[in-house]
């Protein structure tokens, strides 16, 4: 994919206005019916083309993600020295650097809205030998970086930037890394993901360890590159991995699940929604992604399992859904890390359960794209929800109806997303949502799928 060719492709998602309306309007509805394959996995897409970069010989990716935020990822692996060409629709060829140094970009590297590229990517910046400036748009430099710069300075890198290098641009002078063992003081697959990716290119054993375990995408795929890592439990849920230093990545030929977290709005939806018999084919199911199903389960919701297979090293399972009685859950503790992008979601499929849901250890969610417990808090009120803000969660009444409002997506994609569900059960009215341009982020066929699906 030339540059121009990648440069033309994300201008058409932020300024094709025909398809990217500033707001949605919303109609009550019965059902979602149908079979349905989810969008491809934005965690596993960004992975996908940074371990392409890296890894000697040519890396072919089928079903990546062509959203926003995969796009910035594919830019800036261009940027560096990789060959990116797109061999057709989701489909893309990277030619990667292997042990070769990465090349000096000439101009800043802009991650867009996406936290991900700006904290993998600082990974990756921090191990090579040159000279870089990473940002992002408004939103992006307003979010905690200090977590990550601070490992990776420990491991040897320059790294300055704004509020003492805790706020894109950062600047990173990278290369000559030692090997450190970290101690997350949260669960985070990015901040887990980019020190192994500085461990790459480190002297010695890098070691990782997580209160709880984290997303492991980044693990699953370095061993599909054909990375060699230690992985363990240890007490009280901690989790540990080691990476040694200096290893070859071998370019390899992949496909991308569908994501669970775009495929999450629907199986609420199906929940709800009385007459809903929802079929979704291909959709990932790591343990590490799919929390809000424990989290159901513990409330006697069960999905129907019609298949699993493999795809890339990670799980993929077609799902049949239909509409059934919720009632209140209480949610907490290491669940969080599995089902950190659903609680938006989880908030709302609470306002049709019997009885209080409490959620709690996710304070993370406050340094998101926005506050999501405050945006969700006030958006659902607007449309009669029942909901108090905690310092680290939520408290939700159920059951509770809902109608329609007019209410505001904070630029956050995933309140967009299931504010937009919200309106789908609502009782009465239409529910009008602005600001929902930010859904290009992660699903830009979210407003197809939705008019598809619904009855």
């Amino acid at each position: 994919m030339s540059c121009s060719l990648l440069e033309q492709e994300i201008g058409r998602r932020e300024w094709n206005e025909s398809i990217w309306m500033s707001s949605w309007r919303i109609q009550p509805a019965r059902a979602v019916c149908g079979r349905w394959r989810p969008p491809p996995d934005k965690s596993i897409s960004h992975r996908a083309a940074i371990l392409g970069l890296l890894a000697q010989g040519t890396t072919d990716i089928e079903h990546f993600l062509e959203s926003d935020d995969c796009l910035r990822t594919l830019q800036m692996v261009q940027q560096l020295g990789a060959e990116v060409e797109r061999m057709g629709e989701a489909r893309i060829r990277i030619t990667g650097v292997g042990h070769q140094p990465l090349r000096e970009p000439s101009d800043v590297l802009d991650a867009g809205n996406s936290g991900t590229t700006a904290r993998l990517m600082a990974g990756v910046l921090a191990s090579a030998p040159v000279f870089s400036v990473l940002t992002g748009d408004e939103s992006l430099r307003r979010r905690p970086m200090r977590r990550i710069v601070e490992p990776l300075q420990r491991m040897g890198a320059q790294i300055d930037g704004r509020e003492n290098a805790s706020r894109l641009p950062l600047a990173i002078r990278g290369g000559d890394l030692r090997a450190i063992e970290y101690v997350t003081p949260v669960a985070s697959a990015q901040v887990k993901s980019c020190i192994l990716l500085a461990g790459l290119r480190a002297a010695g054993t890098t070691e990782v360890i997580e209160p709880y375990l984290s997303r492991d995408h980044t693990e699953r795929m370095l061993q599909v590159f054909g990375v060699e890592l230690k992985i363990q439990m240890g007490d009280s849920d901690q989790h540990r991995v080691r990476l040694r230093g200096g290893q070859t990545l071998h370019a390899c030929s992949l496909t991308v699940p569908g994501d669970f977290s775009s495929a999450a709005f629907f199986i609420a939806a199906a929940l709800m929604l009385p007459s809903s018999d929802l079929t979704i084919e291909g959709v990932g199911v790591n343990p590490t992604r799919t929390g809000l199903l424990e989290a159901l389960a513990r409330a006697d919701v069960h999905l129907i399992w019609e298949s699993l297979d493999e795809q890339g090293g990670e799980p993929v399972a077609t799902l049949r859904v239909r509409a059934q009685p919720l009632r209140s859950m209480q949610i907490g503790g290491s669940l969080i890390p599995r089902l950190i992008d659903e609680i938006p979601l989880l908030a709302l499929l609470a306002t049709q359960a019997t009885g209080e849901t409490v959620i709690r250890d996710a304070a993370e969610l406050r340094v998101k794209e926005s506050d999501r417990i405050e945006a969700i808090c006030t958006e659902l009120g607007k449309m009669g929800a029942q909901l108090e803000c905690l310092p680290d969660g939520l408290r939700i009444q159920g059951p509770t109806p809902l109608h329609g409002a007019e209410v505001h997506s904070h630029g956050d994609h995933r309140v967009a997303m299931t504010l937009a569900i919200a309106g789908l059960v609502a009782q009465k009215g239409e529910t009008i949502i602005h600001e929902v341009d930010c859904v290009k982020t992660s699903f830009p066929d979210f407003e197809q799928a939705l008019a598809t699906l619904t009855k």
